[in-house]
């Protein structure tokens, strides 16, 4: 390439400001180590993409760019799908000669380090359990985990809206069965006519995906304690950001309910954190990996809450990385967010992607020194095309760049070693024991025994009477009437609340109609005087122009 190309890298990846440096530009197949392509730390709050087909090298970036983070004292947030990220938490191999050849070519002091690591787990086996409750979670999330269609969902977020009403906490999945089970059976039919007339068949479907989500283990991911997301936001004694790793690779079978997690996180850090305008550095990066799980199937409403989550969360401080193969796994109208871009190579062996291959390139900025589309599919491994928003907001020029190897180490920990950083964590005490209040189902169940223990009281009364008078109720009869004036007492007291609800309807009304009358006869009033004033004036001037 001619030396224009050399001079607009050089002049286009300048800083003067703290920054995360990628790696150096190539000349082709030669690293021009005297430069950098670099990102200001103040800009990594405008979201991001790392993206490249399998083996290209992405994990390694990640390893590279949440390390750098943590040194700046940024806490980072990743999820590792398959184990491969443990290694930040040790120091680099010194030995690895591919390593240490890549740092020699971009002329980089390679010092090894081990980053301070908290590893977080959903099931609770490889990091400190991370719960939600189910109210949390919410409807939506929640409708998502359990694979329901939109009407279906519709009618989870009545039946929240039912708990909400009748102070039923919904902190995990027995207590959302049980509130189910009561709604759908004869005590139910009276309250879902206040909610729409719910389909009892539509609860029972939403009943058996619940059961089948629970055979599956996954009623440990709800409850209490519930993950407090300020725990990602920490840093050591000495200003080091934590990485917080997310250990997914003992439920990588439910991609729906691991992705659908990190998304509740990145909702619960939106809603918990203040407004923060721009800051010289993010208080959190949160790394999405295999974020075509996150809108495979997505609903549009699933869809317009993370495009409004990842468009808010950035004024907060958060920066979100999107890690995936093509960036067209992305929405465009999110896609459109990500401001910090990694594109490493693309194969293209089907026509598919071929398609994705020209839509990669027409999403970069023009370049006049070489070829987007022939460049994308011939990067190494370890190599990507690159641009950043400078401080300017103003896209750098796309940089062909040979990344630099990460400080960490490389390969996954020994099991037994992860297993002591594990226990080693300040979070793992924290969530380890399971939390269990009073909530729905126990508010539930203790109606249901009180409603029962009335009965056999009842019986015990009959009983101890002899037997029954001929003509008398059986005890199932009995039961059947106490239960009858159960649901006729609660349709008296849903009565009572509408009476009252149209009682104060027609008192506010009458307020209304009170003062528009008052309003209406002061108008008259005033017209009144009005009028005998212009009488007045009248006479008065009128009998002054005839003497005059």
């Amino acid at each position: 390439m001619a030396d224009s190309f050399h001079d607009a890298i050089a002049s286009g990846y300048a800083l003067s400001e703290p920054a995360l440096i990628i790696g150096s530009p190539m000349d082709g197949t030669t690293a021009l180590p005297d430069i950098r392509v670099q990102v200001a730390l103040s800009m990594l709050n405008r979201h991001g993409l790392v993206a490249g087909a399998t083996g290209t090298g992405k994990t390694k970036t990640l390893q590279v760019l949440a390390g750098q983070l943590s040194l700046a004292g940024v806490p980072v947030l990743i999820a590792d799908i398959k184990g491969d990220l443990t290694g930040l938490a040790s120091p680099g191999d010194v030995t690895n000669a591919k390593l240490l050849s890549r740092a020699a070519d971009l002329k980089w002091d390679f010092r090894p380090v081990g980053h301070p690591v908290e590893f977080l787990s959903l099931s609770g086996k490889l990091g400190a359990q991370v719960r939600a409750t189910v109210h949390s979670f919410g409807p939506l999330l929640l409708g998502r985990v359990l694979g329901l269609n939109d009407t279906q969902t519709s009618i989870l977020s009545l039946v929240f809206k039912y708990c909400d009403d009748h102070q039923l906490p919904l902190l995990d999945l027995a207590d959302l069965t049980t509130t189910l089970k009561y709604l759908g059976g004869d005590d139910g039919k009276a309250i879902l006519a206040d909610y729409g007339g719910i389909s009892p068949a539509s609860l029972g479907v939403i009943l058996r995906s619940i059961i089948t989500l629970e055979q599956q283990g996954a009623d440990v991911f709800f409850g209490e304690p519930e993950f407090d997301v300020d725990d990602l936001m920490r840093t050591t004694p000495d200003g080091q950001g934590i990485i917080s790793i997310l250990e997914l690779s003992d439920v990588m079978d439910k991609p729906a309910l691991f992705s659908t997690f990190m998304l509740w996180m990145l909702a619960q850090l939106y809603h918990a954190l203040p407004e923060a305008g721009d800051l010289p550095k993010p208080k959190l990066c949160f790394f999405f990996d295999e974020a075509h799980l996150l809108f495979d199937g997505a609903s549009d409403s699933l869809l317009a809450q993370i495009e409004q989550t990842v468009r808010l969360i950035r004024s907060k401080g958060v920066g979100v990385y999107f890690v995936t193969q093509v960036p067209t796994d992305v929405p465009s109208s999110v896609l459109a967010q990500l401001g910090n871009r990694v594109q490493h190579a693309l194969r293209v062996f089907t026509p598919e992607d071929s398609d994705n291959l020209k839509k990669t390139v027409r999403t970069f900025p023009m370049t006049d020194y070489f070829e987007t589309g022939t460049t994308l599919t011939s990067l190494g491994i370890g190599e990507a095309l690159v641009t950043v928003l400078s401080p300017r907001g103003v896209p750098t020029p796309l940089a062909p760049t040979r990344l630099l190897p990460p400080d960490s180490l490389m390969a996954a920990l020994p099991p037994d070693q992860l297993q002591g950083r594990i226990e080693a964590g300040t979070l793992y005490a924290k969530y380890a024991t399971t939390v269990d209040r009073q909530s729905a189902h126990e508010i539930i169940t203790a109606r249901l025994q009180a409603a029962q223990a009335s009965v056999a009281a009842m019986q015990s009364s009959a009983g101890d009477a002899g037997a029954p008078a001929p003509g008398a109720p059986t005890p199932a009869q009995e039961r059947a009437e106490i239960e009858r004036r159960a649901r006729e007492l609660e349709r008296i007291r849903q009565g009572a609340e509408r009476d009252a609800r149209a009682q104060a309807k027609e008192e506010a009304a009458a307020q209304r109609a009170a003062e528009r009358a008052r309003l209406q006869r002061e108008r008259e009033m005033t017209q009144v005087g009005t009028t005998v004033l212009r009488g007045v004036l009248g006479t008065l001037f009128g009998g002054s122009r005839r003497r005059r």
